[in-house]
């Protein structure tokens, strides 16, 4: 009985990740990993502020390529393609119209974040056929994508304006139909995020099995 409690991964794994991230990619990957590792923990710390993961204590975090910090090992995880969404309420659409190029949203409400860090989530851009536009949309509300991305959706579904959410994070209320995609045609790709961890350090085992179980999962993870 103690071996094989000894050969059971267990304690707590600490993860830095985006709010995008705790919302889109680790509801798919935690309940298998937790059920195959009854022993270990998870502490999962939603933060846009891209802190030093390190130096916050945890074992490792969750960003987008052009955000790696320098010496991490890195390794694909969630979907590897998403892309940005623009949709509004039909109501609101029907009243105000329906834009046909991004620049039309000049002359619409439209509802935007803003990072822990300060900074907004604009200029909205957009990508077609190898064209890139991009445009800093004005509206009647600013709300924090750390934990108020929610309120920008039930806005848009009220019919306040149009908002830009990842398309994965407006999809449900899409396919409910309470909201329409706005230019979807000009939705912009780009590669899903990546878990990382310092190379630095011997890797505790709460993060190996972790690591361990992502690869073993990819296929089922990473569509």
């Amino acid at each position: 009985m103690i071996n094989l409690f000894r050969d059971r991964p267990a304690g707590t794994l600490r993860l830095n990740v985006p709010v995008s991230a705790a919302r889109l990619v680790l509801p798919a990957i935690l309940p298998g990993f937790l059920a195959d590792y009854p022993d270990i923990q998870i502490e999962v710390v939603a933060d846009d502020g891209f802190v030093d993961m390190v130096a916050s204590g945890c074992d490792a975090g969750i960003r987008y390529d052009e955000r790696l910090e320098q010496d991490m090992i890195a390794m694909p995880i969630g979907p590897r393609v998403q892309r940005f969404a623009t949709a509004a309420s039909p109501a609101y659409l029907d009243a105000r119209g329906r834009p046909g190029h991004p620049r039309d949203l000049l002359a619409h409400a439209c509802l935007r974040g803003r990072f822990t860090s300060g900074a907004l989530t604009s200029p909205w851009e957009f990508e077609r056929d190898g064209e890139i536009v991009r445009v800093e949309p004005q509206g009647p509300l600013i709300a924090s994508v750390a934990g108020a991305a929610d309120l920008l959706v039930d806005m848009a579904i009220g019919g306040s304006g149009i908002v830009s959410l990842f398309e994965d994070w407006l999809r449900p209320a899409i396919d409910r139909g309470v909201l329409e995609p706005v230019l979807p045609e000009w939705w912009q790709a780009f590669s899903g995020p990546y878990l990382y961890y310092s190379g630095r350090r011997l890797l505790p085992p709460p993060l190996r099995a972790f690591i361990e179980h992502i690869r073993a999962n990819a296929p089922a993870v990473s569509n």
